[in-house]
């Protein structure tokens, strides 16, 4: 259970922020997951809502590299919440099963060689805060230096999320898929 109360409508916000909500709910079609969380600081999850929408909908970089790098960050943070919500949009973008396994197992064994290198990317971000030249060399052969930022600003706001929903201890929604304990 949340340790905050979960905020999902404009009557738990004070009339100022009713905006906010009602622009998270078109946005997303309601307040959930995170926003949930978010909205205990109305300001900070109007931006949030904005940083997220050019991350999930709006950038250049292919939805299947946003997904891996978010499922990426889920399993590093243990985020239970992202890792389910990340699960089903990945199986959507074509991701394989043993791709998700892997990740969910923190290895890249078995996954074709173009998400490995989105997948060890992200995790020594994650790991070591830094990655080495040839890996960011790479990258921006494959992406140019703006898509290079783009997943890096992506692995940045997955990382935020994994954080919210940690440290208010929101779970993952009934029937998404769950981490190993």
């Amino acid at each position: 259970m949340a340790r905050l109360k979960s905020i999902t409508g404009k009557n738990d916000v004070p009339a100022e922020h009713h905006a906010i909500v009602d622009a998270i709910v078109k946005s997303r079609g309601g307040v959930q997951g995170p926003f949930t969380m978010f909205l205990h600081c109305p300001p900070l999850a109007e931006r949030v809502m904005h940083l997220g929408a050019y991350v999930r909908f709006e950038g250049k970089l292919d939805h299947r590299v946003r997904v891996l790098a978010a499922m990426v960050v889920a399993r590093e943070f243990e985020a239970a919440y992202v890792w389910g919500a990340q699960t089903g949009s990945a199986r959507r973008q074509g991701v394989p099963e043993a791709t998700i396994a892997a990740i969910r197992d923190r290895h890249s064994r078995g996954m074709p060689a173009e998400d490995a290198q989105i997948v060890d990317f992200t995790r020594d971000l994650i790991r070591k805060h830094r990655v080495d030249a040839a890996a960011t060399k790479a990258l921006q052969q494959r992406f140019g230096d703006e898509q290079f930022i783009e997943l890096t600003g992506t692995i940045g706001y997955y990382t935020m999320l994994g954080m919210t929903v940690n440290a208010c201890e929101l779970e993952a929604r009934p029937g998404a898929d769950a981490l190993p304990a």
